[in-house]
């Protein structure tokens, strides 16, 4: 159930709902992706704006059919897949915030994942958190950057 969602816009009948529904739509995925989280209409609002361009629904289709291997990718990035495709080790310090209650990826989908990575590798799973750890937890989630940008 966790990608009924990116199916559903495989569909000529999920490409219209996101077309026409897309506020409606993004809040029911808000919700879903972070059932913990209590955000209110005026929050909601805020990112809502976004949703309101013209390529919106091309760019959200595109990324979940290339995702699937649905449609192809930018050309112009082919030497960089090719690369990314051999798992090379990450050489950058890295932090993985993992919000406790993601409804997408729930967290032990990132477990032991520092074996991808030759720097200082921390990885945070705060309680109460979703999907979406900057807009939940503003303060956890600037503390963590502002730590790993002091290391």
């Amino acid at each position: 159930m966790r990608f009924w969602y990116q199916w559903y816009f495989h569909t000529e009948r999920g490409r219209n709902a996101l077309r026409d529904m897309r506020g409606p739509l993004s809040k029911l995925l808000w919700k879903l992706w972070s059932p913990t989280w209590a955000f209110d209409d005026a929050t909601f609002a805020r990112s809502a704006a976004s949703l309101d361009n013209r390529d919106y629904v091309d760019v959200v289709v595109h990324s979940y059919e290339h995702r699937n291997g649905q449609a192809a990718g930018d050309p112009r990035h082919a030497a960089v897949e090719a690369r990314l495709s051999r798992l090379p080790r990450i050489g950058v310090p890295t932090i993985v915030i993992h919000g406790a209650d993601d409804g997408v990826q729930p967290p032990h989908r990132s477990d032991g994942q520092e074996r991808f990575y030759s720097a200082s590798y921390q990885r945070l799973v705060p309680a109460g958190v979703g999907h979406n750890p900057p807009q939940e937890d503003p303060g956890g989630f600037a503390d963590a950057v502002l730590r790993l940008a002091k290391a």
